[in-house]
């Protein structure tokens, strides 16, 4: 049976057991009273038997009248009850069909179904705004492994045809495109992840230090000059999800500098319980507009020269600011005034043990 069913019938049998209780007592306490001689006072008094008669057949058409009232009662008001669960139910059933973007938007007073359709709709919204989310990802990521699985589809023709071609320059260029697809898989991996990683207590400093060394010839390559300031920045997380994070801003803060001439400063610091690194690097100016699009994957701010080396792949903050939620931070980016950008990762910090 139905649920609006099983409340009618219950409505129902209430409403007839209330009945037959009323009547019943109404029964005992009045015939207690009546004589049980056919003569009363003036000889017109009733006695039991008649009263019996008459009020036993007005009990079961009472009993009878109130059992209809309680089923057509009870459908009505269960099905007033019901009507917003049925239309959660129908909202659910769209939903399972692929249509996320039906709200339910429940009028009226709060009250349980109201807060349950409210829930239901802000997990709709969520759950479109995550599958459009990944629709996207998934599109942009195969687009852009394509591009380089393409060019060594064609790299491998022209060898194939071409046997006098340059077989040197051919590997070299195979290997570069290769070596951008092995780069881009590694970034989804890391995409992926998100907070599923070992904590362990990390050190900022050391960390930043690894990534500048190993970038520092990039840095010289390009005229840039990089420098570290700041101290001792203890967090708990993935020392390796770590190190990526900073090796992308520190990369990022030099290809997108200015072509000479420009500068990076990496700091970090312990404050107010919290542990603080900051990318800052000279550049072209970036419109505030476009700020808050440089965290989604393969969204690249500005036009800048690329060299095969460090040809990127779209994907350098969106990782730094999963990494950074993944660890519970926060990430800001603010556009400096003369140029370039200001990039402030902000993780719990904790106390150096003594």
């Amino acid at each position: 049976m139905s649920s609006r069913l099983k409340l009618t019938l219950s409505y129902a049998g209430i409403v007839l057991v209330t009945g037959a209780v009323l009547l019943a007592l109404v029964w005992l306490y009045l015939l207690r009273y009546v004589p049980d001689s056919e003569q009363g006072l003036l000889g017109i008094s009733p006695n039991r038997y008649l009263l019996s008669r008459i009020f036993g057949r007005a009990a079961a058409i009472a009993l009878a009248l109130l059992l209809v009232f309680g089923l057509v009662a009870g459908w009505f008001l269960s099905g007033r009850m019901l009507s917003p669960l049925t239309r959660i139910t129908d909202a659910a059933r769209k939903a399972s069909e692929g249509s996320l973007s039906h709200r339910i938007r429940m009028e009226g007073r709060t009250d349980e179904f109201r807060e349950l359709a409210d829930a239901f709709d802000t997990m709709l919204e969520q759950l479109e705004s995550h599958v459009a989310e990944q629709r996207r990802f998934a599109a942009n990521a195969s687009h852009e492994l394509r591009t380089p699985l393409a060019i060594s589809q064609a790299l491998l023709d022209v060898a194939r045809k071409d046997p006098a071609q340059d077989q040197r320059e051919i590997i070299e260029r195979l290997h570069t495109a290769n070596r951008r697809a092995i780069d881009l898989t590694e970034a989804l991996l890391v995409l992926s992840r998100g907070g599923n990683f070992t904590r362990e207590p990390v050190d900022l400093s050391l960390i930043v230090e690894e990534a500048t060394e190993t970038l520092l010839p990039l840095a010289e390559q390009r005229g840039i000059t990089l420098g570290v300031t700041g101290e001792r920045a203890l967090t708990s997380g993935s020392a390796e999800l770590l190190l990526r994070t900073v090796t992308n801003l520190v990369q990022n803060a030099i290809v997108h500098n200015l072509p000479e001439g420009g500068t990076v400063t990496v700091h970090t610091e312990q404050r107010s319980g919290a542990t603080v690194l900051r990318v800052e690097n000279t550049g072209p100016p970036i419109p505030p507009d476009l700020v808050p699009t440089l965290t989604e994957p393969f969204q690249r701010g500005t036009e800048r020269t690329r060299t095969d080396e460090h040809a990127g792949v779209g994907l350098g903050l969106a990782i730094v600011h999963s990494v950074v939620r993944a660890h519970d931070g926060t990430l800001d980016l603010t556009p400096r005034p003369a140029g370039g950008l200001l990039v402030t990762a902000r993780f719990p910090g904790m106390l150096a043990r003594r």
